[in-house]
C-alpha cells in the first residue's frame, strides 16, 4: 500500500474480537483484496482520527504469536512487523481479550519488543466482570508502558477513546520500548547476538530493539520443517547452528524464550487481575457441559443443522418468488421491445434465463451464510471443532481440520484457503483434498430443485417429519461422512504421517453482533456472485450456442407436409391442438440436432447405468464448470424442449413430466437421489481446482482431485441407482 497515509496494523489472537473492532473503526470504508504476491485475503479501510486526519488501517490474520512456521502465520508476522514485501506499520493496535488476558499478552509483549508504537484495545471486559473478576487498566499501562483502552466490539463503546489514543501514539512517533522487558540468560543472549548478525539489513532498519526482536523471532520460527519463504540461507544456517549448540549443552531455546516471556507476564501483569475468593460458575462452563458432551453435543449439533436447512425452504420461499417474478418480467420486457431474432433469443434464453436460474437461489445462500456467521460469532463454531476432534482423531487428523471442512458447506474456495492455518503440510493436503466433498452452497440449488420436484411437500416420515427437510439434512450428512472416510483413506495411503494433538482456544459464548454477521454474509455472498457470475455467464452463453445451433438443420420429417395434411382433415379447436403438437415435434427434432444435444447423446451410454438421459448429461457437462450452472443449463434445455410449451410449466413440472422414448418417466425419486449423489461427490467446480493449484503450485493435485472425485461420483451413483432397482425401487 503506497498512499502517503500513516499505516495502522490491527493484530490480535483469534476470537479476540478483532474483526468487530475493525468494523467499528472503519465503518463503510472497507476494501477487500489480497496481500502482495499471495492469495491471503486482506481487509483495509480508512480511519478518521479526532484531529480530522485519516490513516490507513489493515486487518491482519489472527495469530497467537509472531512466531511463524506456516504461510498464514508468516503473513501475519510480516504485516505486523513490516517485512518485505509488506510495508512497516506506523502503529500496531493489538486487540486483547480480557477474559484470556495473560495468554493474549504474549503477542502484545512480542510487538512491544519490536519497538513499534503500540496501543492495546482491551475487549470482553464486560464478560470478565460478569465472572466476578476486575481488571486494573492503569496497572497494565504502567507495566507495559503503552496505552490500554477498554472497548466493546458489541456496542462500540470506547472506540472514540481508542481513536484518540491511536492519534496520540502516531503523533509521538517514538519507539515504545527498547529491547525485551524480560532478562535473557547469558547463553540465550549469545544466541540472539549470533543470529542478529545474520539478519538481512533491510529487516532491521538499524534499530537495536527491532534487531533483537527479529533474532528472537528467527530462533522460534526457523527449523527444518517450517514453510517460510524468503529466508536467507545464512540466517537459516545461523539458527540451525545455535540450535545444535544448545542441544549439546542440554538447552531448549524455544522453551527458554517462551517460558521467560510468560514468567514476566505472570509476575508483572497478573496483579492487574483480581479474582473473587469463590469463583462464579460461568454461563460458558454450564453450556459447555451440554454442548461438548459426546452424546448430547453431537445430537444438538445435528438438530441445529436440521433447523438451519429447514429454514432454507420455508423462510427463503417468498424471496425466491420475488426474484423469479423479476426475471420473468425482465424477459417479457425484452421480448416486448426487441424484434424476433437471434439477438433476442440470446438475451432472453441465454443471459436472462441462465443467470436468473442461479440468482433465484441467492436468498437460500444468504440464509446459509447468515447462520454460519451466527455460529462463528457466538463461539459455537469452535465448539464444533472441539466436538469433532474425537471423531477426527480416528482418521488421522484433529478437530482444527473440521473448521475448513465445515466452511466448505458455504464455499470450497475460501475453505481451501483456510487450510493455511494448519501447521503441517500433510494435514493441509488431506483437508484440501476432501473439502470439495462437503456440500457447498453451489450444490444447494441442485438439491432444492430435485427435492422440490420429485418429493411431495406433504410427505411425512413417522407422521410428522417432512421428507424434503430430511433429505436435505441427509445429503449434508452424507457428504460429511464421505469426506471423513476419504480423509481416513488418504491419510493412510497418499499422505502417510504421524498424528498431532489438537490445540484450540474455546472463546466464551457471546451474543452475536448482528452488524458484523450481516456484513460478513453480504461480503461472502458478493464473493460467491463475483466468483460464479463470470463462469456462469460464459458457460450459459456457450451452452445456449450449443443448444441453439445449427439454426436450420436438415430434419428427418417434412413437418410442413404434416401441417397441410392436418389442416385438410381436422377442424375447430382440435386443429389448433394438432398444429401445436406438430410444432413441438419439430422443435424437439431441431433440439436433438443441436450441437449440445449431440454431445449429451454421445455420453449417454456412460451415464445411462446411473439412470440419466442425455439431457441430464448436458446439465452435468455444464456443471463441471460450476455446480450451480446445472440449474441454468436444465432451464435452457427444457426451455426449448419438445415436451411442453415454455410458458406453461415451471422447470420443476417439466422435470416431473420428462419421459424416455419408450414412455417411462425419466425423473423418478430414485433417479433424483442418484443424481444428487453424483452432484454431491463429483468435482464440478473449476474455481475449486484453480484454488488447489494456487495452494499447491502444481497441476498434479488438481488433476488427482478431479479424477478421484469424478470416479467416486460415478461409482456412488451407480450403487444407488442399480442397488435401488435391485431391491424393487424404480
Amino acid at each position: 500500500m503506497v498512499t502517503g497515509l500513516s499505516r495502522v496494523a490491527l493484530a490480535g489472537n483469534p476470537n479476540a474480537g478483532k474483526t468487530s473492532i475493525f468494523n467499528w473503526l472503519t465503518g463503510s470504508s472497507q476494501k477487500v483484496g489480497n496481500y502482495p504476491g499471495v492469495t491471503v485475503e486482506r481487509h483495509t479501510g480508512r480511519l478518521e482520527l479526532p484531529s480530522g486526519s485519516e490513516v490507513e488501517i489493515y486487518d491482519t490474520p489472527g495469530t497467537y504469536s509472531l512466531s511463524a512456521r506456516s504461510a498464514e502465520e508468516q503473513i501475519a508476522s510480516q504485516a505486523i512487523v513490516g517485512l518485505s514485501p509488506l510495508p512497516a506499520p506506523d502503529l500496531v493496535v493489538v486487540v486483547v481479550d480480557a477474559t484470556q488476558l495473560l495468554r493474549n499478552l504474549y503477542l502484545t509483549l512480542q510487538v512491544v519488543e519490536t519497538g513499534t508504537p503500540i496501543v492495546v484495545a482491551l475487549t470482553m471486559v464486560d464478560l470478565l466482570e460478569r465472572s466476578g473478576q476486575t481488571i486494573d487498566v492503569g496497572h497494565l499501562e504502567s507495566t507495559l508502558g503503552i496505552p490500554v483502552v477498554p472497548v466493546s466490539g458489541l456496542t462500540g463503546g470506547g472506540i472514540d477513546q481508542l481513536k484518540k489514543a491511536a492519534g496520540e501514539a502516531l503523533s509521538r512517533a517514538t519507539e515504545s520500548k527498547d529491547g525485551p522487558l524480560w532478562p535473557p540468560s547469558p547463553e540465550l543472549e549469545a544466541d540472539v547476538s549470533a543470529v542478529a548478525d545474520k539478519l538481512p539489513e533491510e529487516w532491521t532498519r538499524d534499530t537495536s530493539s527491532r534487531r533483537r526482536a527479529l533474532a528472537l523471532w528467527a530462533l522460534l520460527s526457523i527449523d527444518e520443517e517450517d514453510e517460510l519463504v524468503g529466508i536467507a540461507p545464512e540466517l537459516r544456517e545461523s539458527v540451525d547452528s545455535r540450535r545444535q549448540l544448545a542441544a549439546v549443552e542440554g538447552r531448549d531455546i524455544e522453551a527458554e524464550i517462551i517460558s521467560a516471556r510468560y514468567a514476566w507476564i505472570d509476575l508483572h501483569c497478573s496483579p492487574a487481575l483480581s479474582t473473587p475468593d469463590e469463583p462464579r460458575t460461568s454461563l460458558t462452563g454450564r453450556l459447555d457441559s451440554l454442548l461438548l458432551h459426546p452424546v448430547s453435543g453431537f445430537a444438538l449439533f445435528l438438530l441445529t443443522m436440521g433447523l438451519v436447512f429447514q429454514s432454507l425452504f420455508s423462510w427463503a420461499d417468498p424471496a425466491i418468488g420475488l426474484v423469479e417474478s423479476a426475471f420473468n418480467g425482465l424477459s417479457s420486457g425484452v421480448i416486448a421491445v426487441m424484434p424476433e431474432g437471434i439477438l433476442r433469443d440470446f438475451i432472453t434464453e441465454g443471459l436472462i434465463a441462465g443467470v436468473g436460474g442461479v440468482v433465484v437461489f441467492l436468498p437460500q445462500i444468504l440464509l446459509l451464510f447468515f447462520f454460519i456467521g451466527l455460529m462463528e460469532d457466538s463461539g459455537y463454531m469452535a465448539r464444533v471443532a472441539f466436538l469433532m476432534d474425537r471423531l477426527m482423531k480416528s482418521i488421522g487428523l484433529h478437530g482444527r481440520a473440521f473448521v475448513p471442512m465445515l466452511s466448505g458447506f458455504a464455499c470450497a474456495v475460501p475453505a481451501i484457503l483456510a487450510t493455511r492455518t494448519m501447521e503441517r503440510r500433510r494435514d493441509r493436503m488431506i483437508t484440501m483434498m476432501v473439502v470439495p466433498l462437503m456440500s457447498c452452497s453451489a450444490r444447494l440449488p441442485v438439491y432444492t430443485l430435485l427435492i422440490a420436484a420429485l418429493y411431495d411437500t406433504e410427505s411425512k416420515v413417522l407422521g410428522f417429519l417432512p421428507v424434503q427437510s430430511l433429505l436435505m439434512v441427509a445429503m449434508y450428512l452424507f457428504s460429511t461422512i464421505i469426506a471423513l472416510v476419504a480423509a481416513a483413506i488418504l491419510g493412510k495411503t497418499v499422505f502417510k504421517g504421524p498424528q498431532v494433538p489438537l490445540i484450540l482456544e474455546l472463546p466464551p459464548y457471546r451474543m452475536p453482533q448482528l452488524r458484523s454477521v450481516i456484513r460478513m454474509m453480504m461480503s461472502r455472498a458478493g464473493v460467491f456472485l463475483r466468483e460464479a457470475g463470470g463462469v456462469i455467464l460464459v458457460c450459459t452463453v456457450v451452452l445456449w450456442g450449443l443448444l441453439s445451433f445449427p439454426k436450420q438443420p436438415t430434419l428427418d420429417t417434412d413437418y410442413s407436409a404434416m401441417r397441410i395434411q392436418i389442416e385438410r382433415e381436422v377442424m375447430g379447436d382440435e386443429l389448433q391442438s394438432e398444429l401445436l403438437r406438430i410444432d413441438n415435434l419439430e422443435a424437439g427434432e431441431i433440439f436433438r440436432k443441436s450441437y449440445g444435444a449431440r454431445l449429451g447423446q454421445s455420453i449417454e451410454p456412460v451415464i445411462e447405468p446411473l439412470g440419466f438421459d442425455w439431457k441430464i448429461g448436458i446439465g452435468l457437462i455444464g456443471a463441471f464448470a460450476a455446480r450451480e450452472v446445472f440449474v441454468s443449463t436444465m432451464g435452457i434445455v427444457y426451455g426449448v424442449s419438445d415436451e411442453v410449451d415454455e410458458g406453461s410449466e415451471s422447470l420443476r413440472e417439466r422435470i416431473r413430466n420428462e419421459k424416455w422414448a419408450d414412455g417411462r418417466t425419466v425423473y423418478t425419486p430414485l433417479v433424483g437421489l442418484s443424481l444428487m449423489v453424483f452432484i454431491a461427490l463429483a468435482c464440478q467446480c473449476m474455481s475449486t481446482l484453480a484454488a488447489v493449484y494456487r495452494e499447491t503450485n502444481s497441476w498434479r493435485w488438481p488433476v488427482f482431485m478431479f479424477v478421484y472425485m469424478t470416479s467416486l461420483a460415478w461409482i456412488g451413483s451407480l450403487i444407488i441407482y442399480q442397488g435401488g432397482r435391485w431391491i424393487g425401487f424404480d
